[in-house]
């Protein structure tokens, strides 16, 4: 328990500590706050906020805002697609095989019933709301993976099946949010001909720095080409690779935060990964899992301005999205990963985990409704800076509520805990 007590003191309290201020200083002073995220750093910049420069070109403005969001929250979803990678593409990975089937079918009810739930209240309510609110049905789908592991432990124990579920489900849906943002959120107008300065970076990398020096130690025990890369070179081909790729997604309209996924999978990584949480996973020398250790602690502060920058909502704000996401994650969440949930397990044949009862789905459910982190990042990009995007972000900040709901259902449920 203690590494995964410190896993979420360091991932999340800075977010907290970050989203806490924010609230806190847009609730007093709104006026001062908003200048502070909207502080311009640089303006007529090669990266930034793009805007119409009256000539038919493209003017950017790099302002506090866009740095964090943009720019270092890049790091951020290279951590979670390094997880994603691992699970997919080691034999032993989590997301491999059959144990996987019935966590990933509960993942797609897990999108499907939020989004439904979102977008059906939406449609009563009325064309003038819907349509003022349907850009946001990705907003609910998110699923918090520190937190919601962290009240997962809570409500069943360490040694209870359906963490090991919640687990893979939250890696999945990690995933599928990584593919939510670059399909249905571009940045801007969309020019995919920049793509290929990302891909190719990435296929560059992996050739002349992976690729072929394992190719040419091939036969040779000893492998000196791909000792010399290691040793000299360290991280410095992929960092340039990382800046190109960035570079190639803000100019294609991708949203930029993205721009290192097609890096990631092709820097040298270990044989296999032992999960986010496990205490193994500290002793992997991997040029990945190193540059992952070091990254660590400036994610950190990146989260907390992350929080202190997309939290600052005020109050009066609360309004219809909130309750759409608050509805899509605490009714949408445990509906949608049950029916999903029993049709693998049961119609369709694929079981659940030895120990494992059907109706802890639901509890499952309440768990991965705690959207915050992701929640926030997408309602940041679904919608304009204004009244709706104020009110969708309370609804992800309040998503907090389910970890509540979690352990009362855990009891209602009679959830046997094992240590």
């Amino acid at each position: 328990m203690y590494r995964v007590w410190n896993f979420v003191a360091s991932y999340s309290l800075l977010l907290i500590a970050g989203a806490t201020i924010a609230l806190i200083w847009a609730n007093i002073d709104a006026t001062s706050y908003h200048h502070f995220v909207d502080f311009v750093i640089l303006d007529d910049f090669i990266i930034g906020h793009p805007h119409d420069d009256g000539h038919g070109g493209i003017h950017r403005t790099l302002t506090l805002h866009y740095l964090v969001n943009d720019v270092l929250m890049a790091f951020f979803f290279a951590i979670a697609a390094k997880e994603v990678w691992e699970a997919v593409i080691l034999e032993n990975g989590s997301l491999r095989g059959k144990k996987a089937a019935t966590p990933l079918f509960a993942t797609l009810g897990g999108m499907i019933g939020p989004i439904s739930v979102y977008l059906g209240i939406a449609y009563f309510l009325g064309s003038t709301t819907f349509d003022a609110v349907a850009n946001g049905w990705a907003i609910p789908t998110a699923t918090d993976i520190a937190f919601s592991y962290l009240v997962g432990r809570i409500v069943f124990g360490a040694g209870h099946p359906a963490v090991r579920f919640l687990l893979l489900l939250a890696i999945a849906d990690d995933a599928a949010g990584l593919l939510i943002l670059a399909i249905f959120y571009p940045s801007g107008e969309l020019a995919p001909i920049w793509l290929l300065l990302s891909f190719g970076a990435a296929i560059g990398v992996f050739l002349l720095f992976n690729w072929g020096p394992r190719k040419a130690d091939r036969g040779n025990q000893l492998r000196p080409v791909s000792t010399w890369v290691r040793k000299k070179l360290t991280f410095w081909p992929y960092l340039v690779a990382a800046c190109l790729s960035w570079y190639g997604f803000q100019e294609s309209g991708l949203h930029p935060a993205l721009g290192l996924l097609p890096i990631v999978p092709t820097i040298p990584h270990a044989d296999r990964a032992f999960g986010i949480f496990a205490e193994a996973e500290t002793h992997l020398h991997d040029l990945l899992n190193q540059i992952e250790h070091a990254l660590k602690v400036p994610v950190e502060w990146v989260l907390f301005l992350f929080g202190l920058l997309n939290a600052g909502v005020e109050f009066s704000a609360i309004g219809a999205p909130t309750w759409l996401v608050l509805a899509g994650l605490i009714i949408g969440k445990p509906i949608g990963i049950f029916i999903f949930g029993w049709l693998a397990a049961r119609p369709l044949g694929l079981g659940l985990p030895v120990g494992m009862r059907l109706i802890d789905l639901i509890v499952i459910g309440f768990v991965a409704a705690i959207g915050f982190t992701v929640s926030l990042f997408v309602a940041s990009v679904a919608f304009d800076a204004g009244p709706v995007q104020d009110a969708a972000k309370m609804g992800a900040l309040f998503s907090f509520a389910a970890a509540g709901i979690a352990i009362v259902a855990g009891i209602l449920t009679k959830v046997t805990k094992q240590p």
